[in-house]
């Protein structure tokens, strides 16, 4: 059983990792807003972008990678849009982080007013 929780962590983290490595970039980050308000071709984001179709190409296979965006293809155009997975995960791992930092900020604050009111 321990095996399988922590394989699902494993595979968990790594997700995480591909997300937060995708989006510390600022051009994917560009990417996701644009698709965010609708499909584009890869070649209407390298215009978008003023990149050529290599560079854009390869952010999208990032943002592909981390699941963020997804491809098909339909003759000789890639279109692009916002993938299945999105940011959801990422965000959740954020909530619960800034609530951990939030309950030890609350700790502490009771511990300081304790502090306080035994000081001479």
């Amino acid at each position: 059983m321990n095996g399988i929780i922590l394989n699902h962590m494993v595979h968990y983290s790594m997700e995480l990792d591909r997300a937060f490595a995708a989006v510390a970039d600022p051009t994917r980050r560009g990417i996701l807003r644009r698709l965010g308000r609708g499909d584009a071709t890869i070649s209407e984001l390298a215009s978008d972008f003023d990149m050529t179709l290599t560079g854009i190409k390869k952010h999208v296979g990032v943002l592909e990678g981390a699941r963020l965006v997804s491809t098909r293809k339909e003759g000789r155009v890639r279109h692009c849009r916002v993938g299945p997975r999105r940011l959801q995960r990422a965000a959740d791992w954020i909530e619960d982080y800034r609530r951990t930092l939030n309950e030890r900020l609350d700790h502490l604050e009771r511990f300081l007013e304790r502090t306080k009111e035994r000081a001479p």
